[in-house]
């Protein structure tokens, strides 16, 4: 009498005769002797396996849990099934302690940020080590790594804290900017206000400039008779007017004329 035993497809056999491993059978219809011969299947498929959470200690102390996923198929039936007796728990082992090396070499910030890196670390660090179980590991993922939430309360504290330190900096920058513009502004207009006196300045000294010596032009191109006639209209005022007494130099007579300012002290006398 013969057993039948069916052994489904992406799976591999393990036929053992009085519980020993014999030899292997693929996917396919098997008969096999009862009570004599055994055949167990192995998947070899694909599977997901979710660690659950754990404590690390990073470099600085800092206790932090993580939790991560795998996915990992066997690659030899024989070792998954005789060489360990629970290779799967053996290769999370292994995978939690490499974990575990990897960021106690990081200090907590370093760590929280490179979960990328530690991803592929950890994968290079169990790739070969993990044929011993019969197994191999395809896709290794940290879902979560976080601080403990008195570490949490901390850290969320000094980032406070950095946010305030920030602002009260940009507002002292601000301010001393605005101080710098208003006093360069200040600045500005006095220079603008003295640089237009002092243009005013040099234009009314022009123009006086130019008026003396227009009038002094004036003086030289005049003809004699126009200074003795001033002359006599100097001492015709000089007539009318209450002085009693006029002392003149005979050498400086003709040179009344010139001076037309004795008019207006005589206009203001009378």
């Amino acid at each position: 009498m013969f057993g039948i035993k069916i052994v489904h497809q992406n799976h591999k056999g393990l036929v053992e005769f009085l519980g020993k491993y014999h030899h292997s059978v693929d996917a396919g219809l098997h008969f096999y002797i009862p009570f004599l011969q055994k055949i167990y299947p192995v998947s070899l498929a694909m599977n997901p396996l979710k660690l659950p959470d754990y404590s690390i200690i990073t470099k600085d102390n800092a206790d932090v849990r993580a939790s991560l996923t795998l996915n990992y198929h066997v690659t030899d039936a024989v070792k998954y099934r005789y060489e360990n007796t629970d290779s799967v728990e053996s290769m999370s082992q292994l995978v939690r302690g490499h974990l575990r090396d990897i960021t106690g070499r990081m200090d907590l910030n370093q760590a929280l940020g490179s979960t990328s890196k530690i991803n592929q670390e950890l994968a290079n660090a169990i790739g070969d080590l993990t044929n011993t179980y019969g197994i191999n590991v395809d896709r290794i993922n940290i879902d979560e790594l976080k601080p403990t939430p008195s570490i949490q309360d901390s850290m969320d504290k000094q980032l406070k804290a950095d946010r305030e330190r920030i602002a009260a900096i940009s507002k002292a920058e601000g301010e001393s900017k605005s101080i710098e513009l208003t006093t360069k502004a200040k600045n500005d207009a006095l220079i603008a206000t003295a640089n237009a006196q002092a243009k005013a300045t040099r234009t009314r000294a022009d123009a006086e400039s130019y008026r003396i010596e227009q009038m002094n032009q004036s003086l030289d191109k005049a003809k004699e008779g126009y200074f003795k006639n001033q002359t006599i209209n100097a001492f015709s005022q000089l007539a009318t007017s209450p002085a009693n007494t006029v002392v003149v130099s005979g050498d400086n007579v003709s040179d009344l004329g010139k001076i037309p300012v004795i008019k207006k002290m005589l206009d203001n006398q009378k």
